[in-house]
């Protein structure tokens, strides 16, 4: 740097090196400003109400809320738009023209004699496949086991997963998970490991196994599910605490005394105070003994009862009742 009559004259390396410190500082200033911890624009949460088949009133033309599991009233606008814009409607439900049209019990009958669109004879026939499943299970006859459309096993995952804010690190505990119309769901949203079921019936248990778990894709889920009775719950591990335990359509076919069994166990395995245990239909186990005398129960057992909801099906006119409880002790 020179000084002349005219002021200050700075030389060619100061000058570049006065410009590469600035830039260096305006770097660390830009980084600083994207790595800000400021509240996101998008809404978290809010109220979940019984009712409505999940579809909620939603407003202001707004997308998806973060953490949303049931289907919302704009997404039902938007299948309906859907179907309106294609022209469909409702057809007379016969087989179609294609390459090889059957019923189900075609289907099965087919499977039988080891006869399809393209199979392989003898001696190859054995060496195809990895998991060879039982032709019943193929053509989806355990899917009319439950007295109600196999839909509605979501309408139950979307009401209880919403009432105790479930997020994929929770815990659920199923007594009697069937052949997983339910417990599907909550596989796919939970961690690995994260669900458990207790179920006696051995052919629901061959549906869930060699079926519905590896056609979803969710062998990798690893869920426990434990074959016992007797409301047994020892093999799922004496440390583990559950976000939500649930019984569906299963306790009112107990007797009342093994049911006080049941939560007599399972009382410590649930999270305190946040932690919530649902039962469907009807809790006879419960009223039967009176207001009074039930409410004493729950209480020696660290229990207390919560309330009753209803929640309606997405897709068909269905309505269930549950019956909520939870820990009121550490």
């Amino acid at each position: 740097m020179a000084l002349s009559s005219k002021g200050v004259v700075i030389t060619v390396p100061v000058l570049v090196l006065s410009i590469s410190v600035a830039a260096v500082f305006l770097f660390f200033l830009l980084s600083s400003l994207s790595s800000c911890s400021c509240p996101a624009s998008t809404s978290f949460g809010g109220d979940v109400g019984s009712g409505g088949g999940g579809a909620d009133g939603g407003g202001g033309g707004s997308w998806r809320f973060e953490g949303r599991i049931s289907t919302s009233s704009e997404d039902v606008e938007w299948v309906k738009d859907q179907i309106k814009a294609n022209g469909l409607r409702m057809q007379d439900n016969v087989l179609r023209k294609g390459i090889n049209p059957r019923t189900r019990q075609q289907q099965l009958q087919d499977l039988i004699a080891f006869k399809g669109i393209s199979h392989y004879e003898e001696p190859q026939r054995g060496n195809h496949t990895a998991l060879p499943c039982p032709g019943e299970l193929l053509v989806e006859e355990h899917h009319s086991n439950y007295g109600e459309p196999w839909a509605g096993g979501r309408d139950v995952f979307e009401f209880l997963a919403e009432s105790v804010h479930l997020r994929p690190g929770s815990r659920v505990l199923e007594i009697g998970c069937g052949t997983l119309r339910v417990g599907l769901h909550f596989i796919r949203y939970l961690n690995p490991e994260h669900y458990h079921c207790l179920e006696r019936d051995e052919l629901s248990l061959m549906a869930a196994f060699r079926y519905e778990l590896p056609s979803q894709g969710l062998l990798y889920k690893r869920p426990l599910i434990v074959r016992g009775e007797d409301m047994e719950f020892s093999r799922f591990g004496s440390g583990v605490v559950y976000d939500l335990i649930y019984a569906s359509a299963v306790f009112l076919h107990m007797p009342d005394k093994l049911v006080w069994v049941g939560l007599e166990r399972l009382a410590n395995k649930l999270k305190p105070y946040e932690g919530r245990i649902f039962v469907s239909h009807n809790i006879k186990f419960c009223s039967r003994l009176g207001g009074e005398e039930c409410s004493k129960r729950l209480s020696n057992l660290g229990l207390e009862y919560v309330g009753k909801h209803t929640h309606d099906s997405l897709l068909f006119n269905h309505y269930e009742i549950w019956f909520e409880f939870r820990r009121s002790k550490a």
